[in-house]
């Protein structure tokens, strides 16, 4: 089966819907984008700080998220803000990072010390 790639003109009155709906579209994609690029980073400084893989970096922010209840980009980006700007991680998510990098690796005590 194979689909038409032909372009159909839209009436007039459809054209701000679509239009609509591609900016609503749009944003959605920059904001995954983001949010993906910050989950990254995070994984980078579990990676470099506490010497795990990157596929087990996932899984302890994977993890963390999940046990806080709290969205993966936004443990991710409580872990920027510890690397960079030397903040305090949220009680939860400090305790819930601390388990999971027990389960995943020996390099819990160096989330006690940033860069």
């Amino acid at each position: 089966m194979t689909t038409s790639r032909e372009q159909h003109p839209l009436p007039a009155d459809g054209r701000d819907d679509v239009v609509a709906r591609l900016e609503r579209e749009n944003a959605q994609l920059r904001n995954a984008v983001d949010s993906h690029a910050t989950v990254d980073q995070a994984i980078g400084v579990l990676a470099a700080v506490c010497r795990l893989e990157p596929a087990a970096g996932f899984e302890v922010l994977r993890e963390v998220s999940q046990r806080t209840n709290i969205k993966l980009h936004t443990v991710a980006d409580a872990v920027l803000d510890w690397a960079l700007k030397q903040k305090p991680l949220p009680l939860a998510v400090d305790r819930d990072l601390r388990a999971a990098l027990r389960r995943h690796s020996h390099a819990v005590d160096d989330l006690d010390q940033p860069g």
